[in-house]
């Protein structure tokens, strides 16, 4: 009996010890975290692209309400899909402000006039050919005293008091209401939905077909103006708009009444935007008006 359990302990003992291992093993590998490597995934970069929300400080020349402040949605120009991007707010001096509809007309009419030269030309009694000798005596014939045959009083003579051609039309409206001209012609792009904001003016291709897809998709013009701060333009929006007479491209320092009116939609990029805002508030604010009111001269700087 007793033989019998030795050999059953020899028996018992190796299995139990294999258990007791096992476990103690498993219950281990529980209590160690254990570390699990990740692959290397490149993170992506950072956008540049602006806040989403982007507030105007105004500190030189803050509105009276901030209430009266517009804002705009940015949106991208990378793609044809559109995408917003976030929202810029807009000074009220400048892009909410009581439509002139009057000063709109006479910025146009100035706009129209001040580049235009009359080459109409008529020849006076000096100019028209003949009429050298005198036509008939001076007495005794009954007739009127006449020397020359070229006379504006006769048929084939000079005119008089003709237009003299070059004839320029040029003249300088008054400084306030040019300043005032831009103000209300943005104003009205604004509240009639036509003037858009993008972050930049940056295009992934110079393509025609991409820049109509573009102005398709987001129902844009049919004619287009796009500003920018900078009067060099990226390359590939330049060869994309090239053969396109309907999309122009034009520096903020260009920006003018007759050139928003003529295009269905103004596009503004947020440097434009700030730029603009800067240079119409320092005018609307400049301590020597009156100066700048005074009648215009041709070495005025």
């Amino acid at each position: 009996m007793l033989g019998l359990l030795n050999k059953t302990k020899l028996v018992i003992a190796p299995a139990v010890r294999g258990i007791s291992s096992s476990c103690v093993a498993r219950t281990s590998a529980e209590e160690t975290p254990q570390v699990v490597e990740k692959p290397n995934v490149p993170v992506p970069p950072t956008s540049s692209g602006p806040a989403l929300l982007l507030p105007q400080t105004f500190k030189e020349f803050a509105p009276l309400n901030l209430k009266d402040c517009r804002q705009a949605w940015i949106e991208n120009i990378d793609a044809v899909e559109e995408r917003k991007l976030g929202l810029i707010e807009l000074h009220p001096d400048v892009f909410a402000t009581q439509p002139r509809v009057d000063v709109i007309q006479e910025n146009i009419e100035w706009q129209r006039k001040y580049r235009y030269v009359s080459f109409a030309d008529t020849k006076n009694r000096a100019e028209v050919r003949g009429g050298g000798r005198k036509p008939w005596p001076q007495k005794g014939g009954g007739r009127s005293r006449h020397g020359s045959l070229r006379s504006p009083m006769l048929k084939g003579g000079g005119i008089s008091h003709g237009p003299r051609s070059p004839t320029t039309h040029f003249y300088m409206l008054p400084f306030l209401k040019r300043v005032l001209g831009l103000t209300s012609t943005l104003s009205v792009k604004l509240a009639q939905d036509d003037l858009h904001i993008i972050s930049n003016v940056d295009i992934p291709s110079q393509d025609p077909d991409f820049i109509k897809d573009l102005i398709h998709e987001r129902n844009w013009g049919p004619s287009v103006l796009i500003v920018d701060k900078n009067d060099e333009f990226p390359e590939n929006i330049c060869y994309a708009t090239d053969s396109l007479g309907y999309v122009n491209l034009m520096p903020a320092f260009s920006l003018n009444c007759y050139s928003m009116l003529k295009h269905d939609t103004l596009v503004l990029t947020v440097d434009a935007v700030k730029h603009i805002e800067d240079r119409l508030l320092y005018q609307l604010h400049r301590t020597d008006a009156m100066v700048k009111g005074q009648k215009f001269k041709l070495d005025q700087v």
